[in-house]
């Protein structure tokens, strides 16, 4: 009986991954959209769920309530695992968030055609000239209202724990479209690897701050660099 259920289960597995699979060649990898695709964000979000069902992995996300809901937003986060984003987008699908990601994720099979769709950006942050022209990208995508976006000040994964250094720069994004910075702090991501294939994985996503324009910090992008750093380190939040 054991034998027949897994064997069920791959049929049912399989049948979904073949369609995402042949979905995805309709893709060109090497085109920059800009409009987000309803379809493709759908199977995004399902290929999301089908690769995470068996993970057992159970995000604790508070704070929700103070994003806001009647436009578009940029999404901030400390980054700590390669599940930050993943989980990010599973768990904010009514804002269909873009991320700013290095171009190494985009050669993923199927999910880097499905994020190209769904205007996901390759950024660059050791040539600083290419990295202003998928910011100021970005930011026309926001401004639009066409997605949201979603980017880790941190430039990359802290192998540590400690929050490193934020580049500044991404913070530019959400300046030049007048849109509120909603500041996410993320704990445990990190441990989900160690917990596999036995334990169950749980992992936290708190909403510690949302920076607005007209708020004192919105000067320039050092000052709104600051507030949200702090923000995550804040302990009492």
């Amino acid at each position: 009986m054991k034998i027949l259920i897994l064997l069920l289960f791959g049929v049912l597995l399989i049948v979904p991954l073949a369609f995402l699979w042949i979905a995805s060649l309709f893709i060109d990898p090497d085109q920059e959209y800009e409009t987000d695709s309803p379809f493709y964000r759908r199977l995004l979000y399902l290929g999301t769920d089908i690769g995470l069902f068996p993970l057992r992995i159970k995000v604790h996300f508070t704070g929700k309530e103070k994003i806001p809901r009647t436009k578009k937003v940029m999404f901030v986060y400390n980054h700590v695992s390669n599940f930050d984003p993943i989980l990010l987008w599973k768990n904010l699908k009514r804002w269909n968030i873009a991320f700013l990601s290095k171009e190494e994720n985009f050669k993923v099979p199927i999910f880097g055609r499905y994020a190209k769709r769904c205007c996901f950006m390759a950024i660059d942050r050791e040539n600083p000239r290419e990295a202003l022209v998928t910011i100021n990208k970005a930011a026309e995508l926001l401004k639009k209202k066409a997605v949201s976006i979603g980017a880790s000040p941190e430039g990359t994964r802290s192998k540590t724990g400690e929050l490193l250094p934020f580049h500044d720069g991404v913070f530019k994004v959400a300046k030049k479209a007048d849109a509120p910075v909603v500041v996410v702090r993320i704990r445990e991501t990190d441990k989900i690897h160690k917990n596999l294939p036995f334990r169950r994985s749980d992992v936290y996503y708190d909403v510690v701050d949302v920076i607005k324009p007209g708020d004192p910090e919105w000067k320039n992008v050092h000052m709104i660099s600051e507030r949200a750093r702090e923000a995550i380190l804040r302990e009492d939040n």
